[in-house]
């Protein structure tokens, strides 16, 4: 007798504890990044441009990855994609351990690392439900997510106190290690009972049809336009304007680090929540979750003490994971199963298409109206993007079907479930490292 339940099978499983691994590294990573370059004299606005150097080529490349994960074996893209991750972080690792990085060598390797990342995310999607019955899906997705959520807690923790006490560099060749680990345990995952793909119309035609799928679901459409400018702002009030409230007035790296282990704390939480619950309007709840991410850009704002910024970063980690979960069992519900990394590609690609804008402008814009003002900003643009998605029909209507197994190849789009019986019952982050970002991001986890 195992305990565990029937339906984590040995992939399951392996999935699983390759992202609790690389989950402990890269929450450490984030804050790690961030303060290398503050450590080698950067500002606010060269935390920003390291930041985009990341997620620019994440989006460049996000909608080759997921056509690839759906032409391709998934998992041997995604060990392909944490060999490069590896190599980028220990390089990075190499470079600030050597002393005096320069900004653009931080830049390229946080490219690199973006590239991973776009080949990674996609397949990651398709994986993770691919490895559990269509019943069980909605609460083995929030088991994966509690797993991956509990890593962060103490990445966060212990890779905020590590910054402080040994350095940045040690902690991003840590974030190496679980890359390399995280690949060799996804290397052996058993895809003998997948059947293989049809080279379908070449890799324009799939991006074609990959687009149409998205294009006839407004509560699609909507909700990914919606983050697009959410995750904008969570990325320049967390990824930019954090670090620096918290050097400047919060202590310092183990203080963000603390409450970026909340959040954590926060998704376990609310993953737990997600295996009791399955609310039969699943858009409708999710989006609700989505206006607490306004919280944290006013805590920094004030600023909050810590304790203070500590408990608001807890309750938007617990909203982030309803909407995470309600979304994904949305998304495997409503989208056939050989399209999934496509249109996940695209969800994720319009999820971050302002990001890098984002966060390269956040220093200027602190300059220019003041960092109270800019983050105040982010706050209110959550708020009103977030209330105007609720105009679309189809996010407050679609609802759960009885079960969420793959949805069989429409020769049309499938529009949205829109019936109301009583129903029963998913990555960045990606999650994704999840940093609070990538965990509302997706919708994508991290590799």
């Amino acid at each position: 007798m195992t305990g565990r339940p029937a339906w984590a099978g040995r992939n399951y499983l392996l999935l699983t504890g390759a992202t609790v691994l690389s989950g402990l590294g890269g929450s450490g990573a984030l804050i790690a990044a961030a303060f290398a370059v503050l450590g080698a004299g950067g500002s606010a606005t060269d935390v920003g441009l390291v930041a985009a150097a990341r997620t620019v080529p994440l989006i460049l490349f996000l909608l080759v990855g997921g056509a690839l994960a759906d032409r391709l074996p998934r998992h041997r893209v995604m060990v392909a994609a944490n060999a490069l991750s590896c190599v980028s972080q220990g390089l990075f690792a190499l470079l600030v351990l050597a002393g005096e990085p320069r900004l653009w060598q931080m830049a390229l390797l946080a490219a690199l690392g973006g590239t991973g990342q776009a080949f990674f995310t996609p397949a990651a999607e398709g994986m993770v439900f691919a490895s559990v019955s269509g019943e069980h899906s909605g609460r083995a997705f929030a088991v994966f997510r509690m797993g991956m959520n509990g890593a962060n807690i103490g990445g966060a923790a212990l890779g905020g106190a590590l910054v402080t006490a040994v350095g940045p560099g040690w902690v991003l060749a840590v974030d190496a290690a679980s890359f390399a680990l995280a690949g060799a345990l996804r290397a052996f995952l058993d895809v003998s009972g997948v059947p293989e793909r049809a080279p379908g119309g070449g890799m324009l035609h799939d991006l074609r049809d990959g687009w149409r799928e998205v294009a006839a679901r407004p509560w699609l459409w909507g909700v990914v336009v919606q983050f697009a400018v959410v995750n904008a702002m969570v990325a320049a009030a967390e990824a930019v304007y954090g670090p620096v409230v918290a050097e400047e007035q919060l202590g310092g790296a183990g203080p963000w680090g603390l409450a970026l282990a909340a959040f954590g704390a926060g998704t376990v939480g609310g993953a737990l929540l997600m295996t009791r619950l399955t609310p039969r309007r699943l858009l409708l709840t999710g989006v609700l979750c989505v206006f607490p991410l306004a919280l944290p850009s006013a805590a920094l704002a004030v600023p909050l003490p810590t304790a203070g910024l500590t408990a608001i970063m807890f309750g938007t980690g617990i909203a982030v994971e309803v909407f995470a979960v309600t979304w994904m069992t949305a998304l495997h519900q409503e989208i056939p199963e050989e399209k999934f990394s496509r249109v996940s590609s695209y969800d994720a690609l319009g999820s971050l298409a302002l990001v890098p804008v984002a966060t390269s402008l956040a220093g200027p814009v602190q300059d220019l109206v003041g960092r109270t003002a800019a983050l105040w900003g982010c706050s209110a643009l959550i708020a009103l993007l977030t209330a105007a998605v609720l105009c679309v029909p189809d996010v407050r209507r679609l609802t759960r079907r009885t079960t969420t197994g793959t949805v069989p190849p429409p020769t049309v789009p499938t529009p949205p479930t829109t019936q109301t019986p009583p129903m029963s019952p998913m990555s960045p982050m990606h999650q994704t490292s999840q940093t609070p970002q990538e965990a509302r991001t997706s919708r994508p986890s991290r590799p």
